[in-house]
């Protein structure tokens, strides 16, 4: 599945070409309310806009409908699901998730497992407002590592009790690790844009039973 992505003149390769993941020390924390908290790492992959093109075309992505109040409607993105036994679709994304399950692992004390994936084609594609509740997410904290690939789009953070939202501009390789009570004190969401924007690819690492 070809898209045209408009490259990132920061995204460098390197002289072997080759998309590799940064260390995660600089990563920068932000302490939210009643226990959640973030981690933001720009350009945390090298590379990422060739990891883009791969992914788009390789993965098998699909569409999907869903039940909405009455009506049944189109998810507003492309899928793709990568369970713990199943093979990833790219070394690199091996090479990120045992990076993140290596750092973590004193806070997380689990290793990430699974791998989902979405492709949000342009400006019309969207996720609303929500917590990755499905799960162990609902009662206990967890970490949920997301991975932008491809054209920046906003990804908005608010506390469910009330207050201003959060906003990061993600693409090009950026990571935001979302800890804590985060899934079940805070949502976020990836909102409709009317502006000209590229391709996304979105790449959320979980452990295990959180969806």
């Amino acid at each position: 599945m070809s898209q045209a992505l408009q490259g990132s003149l920061f995204d460098d390769i390197g002289v072997t070409g080759v998309t590799r993941v940064r260390s995660l020390a600089p990563a920068r924390r932000t302490e939210l309310r009643d226990g959640a908290w973030i981690d933001v790492l720009p350009g945390w992959l090298t590379g990422a806009d060739k990891l883009f093109e791969r992914l788009a075309d390789e993965v098998p992505w699909r569409a999907e409908r869903r039940q909405m109040y009455e009506r049944v409607v189109e998810v507003p993105r492309l899928l793709s699901f990568y369970d713990e036994a199943d093979e990833l679709p790219d070394d690199v994304l091996r090479e990120a998730r045992d990076a993140l399950s290596a750092h973590y692992a004193a806070e997380l004390g689990e290793p990430f497992r699974t791998a989902g994936l979405c492709f949000y084609r342009d400006g019309r594609d969207s996720v609303a407002w929500h917590g990755d509740t499905i799960g162990r997410g609902s009662t206990s904290d967890t970490m949920v590592a997301i991975i932008s690939i491809g054209a920046p789009r906003a990804l908005l953070l608010r506390p469910r009790a009330g207050g201003p939202a959060l906003r990061h501009q993600l693409g090009h390789g950026d990571l935001i690790v979302m800890g804590g009570s985060c899934q079940r004190t805070c949502e976020h969401a990836i909102p409709k844009t009317a502006k000209p924007v590229g391709p996304r690819i979105s790449i959320q690492f979980r452990p295990r039973g959180v969806r």
